[in-house]
């Protein structure tokens, strides 16, 4: 059997696996305050998932090494299998469209951990190893790259999450530069924010006992500023164009809840701020929702179907 078709036959017994446990699963779930219907991906239980606000599932998905996914506007999600593998799959779990980074950089090292549908029905891939930003269009054709700067070459962390912005540029979080960089359509860096180390050594590992500024995230926000999740930092910050500070949450800043590797944010249209919470253990939520003067309005915990690695999450709009 060749690896492709082992690959598959693994897939196929986690999803049968999948489809027997969600039923059961669900009833020992935390999820601590119900009401928000989200899509999840965790790489250590390697599950893909739309939940329902009761924690149901209403579609999921077997998945390898993951970091980004997003649910398009035509209903399909768009998903990684692995770290070169970015995929359309449909509501039956057919793949309707695939790009390989591996087959487009033959004996190179190359790893993706982002990726966005954008205008003309490109999607944007980030390139880690190669270290560009491509935008391809249905045939996996190059309509447009993006060369980057980075001053710790690595395949696995020149880059975490990567958006393309309202004005055309992209927003680039460089993980192992410990900086959030800000490109023009040509490359130009126009904007740039190191995260600090708030006056730490650095230490070692992923969970709360860890500290760097390895950046993971960061979206613009419609005031002009930039919200970051901060990695290894343990800390959400929103700064304006000169770098300032003007938000923070910070590892112990929330009551009961220790915050460890930051993944994904994003401050949605109520003006709150959602926050993943990765390798945090489960003592703590894997999500977390914070009203602006830092009270707790939504968690979601799960560690019976998800795990220790849920870097994915976003909110949906209600099922229609």
């Amino acid at each position: 059997m060749n690896p492709t078709s082992r690959s598959g036959s693994r897939l196929a017994v986690l999803a049968r696996i999948f489809a027997v446990t969600a039923t059961l699963a669900i009833h020992a779930a935390d999820l601590s305050i119900p009401g928000r219907r989200i899509l999840a991906a965790d790489d250590s239980t390697h599950r893909l998932a739309i939940l329902a606000p009761d924690g149901s599932f209403e579609w999921e998905i077997p998945v390898g090494a993951i970091h980004d996914a997003h649910v398009l506007p035509n209903g399909n999600v768009l998903l990684q299998q692995g770290w070169t593998k970015v995929q359309e799959v449909n509501r039956d779990k057919k793949v309707v469209w695939e790009y390989d980074a591996a087959k487009a950089n033959p004996g190179k090292p190359v790893e993706v951990h982002a990726f966005q549908r954008v205008e003309n029905g490109l999607t944007m891939i980030a390139e880690s190893g190669p270290a560009r930003i491509i935008e391809v269009d249905r045939n996996g054709k190059v309509q447009r790259e993006v060369k980057l700067q980075v001053d710790h070459p690595n395949a696995h962390s020149d880059t975490r999450r990567v958006r393309k912005i309202a004005n055309g540029n992209y927003l680039v979080a460089h993980e192992a530069d410990g900086r959030i960089r800000e490109y023009d359509a040509k490359g130009k860096i126009v904007w740039q924010y190191d995260i600090p180390l708030f006056g730490k050594e650095r230490k070692g590992g992923h969970g709360p006992e860890a500290w760097g500024n390895q950046a993971y995230s960061a979206i613009r926000l419609s005031n002009g500023n930039t919200l970051i999740g901060g990695g290894n930092s343990h800390s959400v910050l929103e700064v304006d164009r000169a770098g300032k500070i003007v938000w923070q949450v910070s590892q112990n800043d929330l009551n009961g809840i220790t915050l460890a590797w930051i993944t994904c944010v994003d401050r949605l249209p109520n003006g709150n701020t959602l926050i993943g919470n990765c390798h945090a253990g489960p003592e703590n939520p894997q999500f977390i929702e914070v009203t602006r003067d830092k009270k707790v309005v939504w968690t979601w915990k799960d560690f019976t179907r998800f795990g220790n690695s849920t870097p994915v999450v976003a909110v949906l709009p209600p099922r229609k």
